[in-house]
């Protein structure tokens, strides 16, 4: 297993300016203050293939977790998929997660579909799968929603539909220990913990007579899985 991956080197993507740099260097460094975070790897990061790391949600620092242990030149084509509702309420959060973490924002609740003349709105998926196509990765949270981190809760079906529609992705599994512990869901306090982040191997392609459930059902036991390492 490698420890850290931070000396890949990914094929160029879009810059980042001063502003965003300072703040991401901010954050992330108080995020490794706070966590004590870990990085474990089984293989390096394919840096020339779009990816899909899934992982389990407890915390809503789960997604800066995941982000501040990638290569720091993989950040910039690294995108957390994250609750529209959420970080849409304020100016400060939707300015930190589109303009600082590069979040794609999706909506949990979206209109019906003959109410609404926005395409995202009525293909909540189109603007992962655009991702996605264009050679860039996701940061995914396939349980929908935080849980207490117990245990980790049935995966939504997103996850395997972003499959059917970009097949040729990478799925790699993170299991983040102690997130829970660190922001829990319905805290605002934050509590320094020592937490780790371990990158599985990437999962193999489905066979083509695998359904949804089987489907789901593998992604999560690969999960679940890295719980032993």
């Amino acid at each position: 297993m490698i420890k850290d991956a931070q000396e890949c080197h990914p094929p160029r993507a879009r810059k980042f300016s001063l502003d965003q740099r300072l703040i991401q260097g901010v954050l992330v460094t108080l995020c490794r203050l706070l966590t004590g975070i870990r990085s474990f790897w089984h293989s390096l990061p394919d840096t020339d293939q779009a990816t899909i790391y899934y992982a389990n949600h407890s915390s809503h620092l789960d997604g800066l977790v995941i982000w501040a242990s990638l290569p720091r030149t993989l950040r910039n084509r690294v995108h957390p998929v994250a609750a529209a509702d959420y970080w849409n309420k304020t100016t400060l959060r939707r300015y930190l997660a589109t303009r600082i973490f590069n979040a794609v924002l999706v909506e949990r609740r979206s209109a019906p579909a003959e109410a609404s003349t926005d395409v995202s709105s009525r293909d909540p998926l189109l603007p992962l799968v655009e991702k996605l196509a264009a050679g860039h990765s996701l940061i995914f949270f396939p349980e929908g929603t935080r849980g207490t981190g117990d245990e980790v809760a049935a995966f939504k079906s997103g996850l395997f539909h972003l499959i059917q529609r970009v097949p040729q992705v990478r799925l790699v599994p993170v299991w983040l220990e102690n997130m829970n512990r660190v922001l829990p869901k319905g805290s605002r306090l934050v509590v320094p913990i020592i937490c780790t982040a371990t990158f599985g191997a990437a999962l193999e392609n489905s066979a083509e007579d695998e359904g949804k459930r089987e489907f789901l059902a593998r992604a999560k036991q690969a999960l679940e899985a890295l719980t032993h390492d």
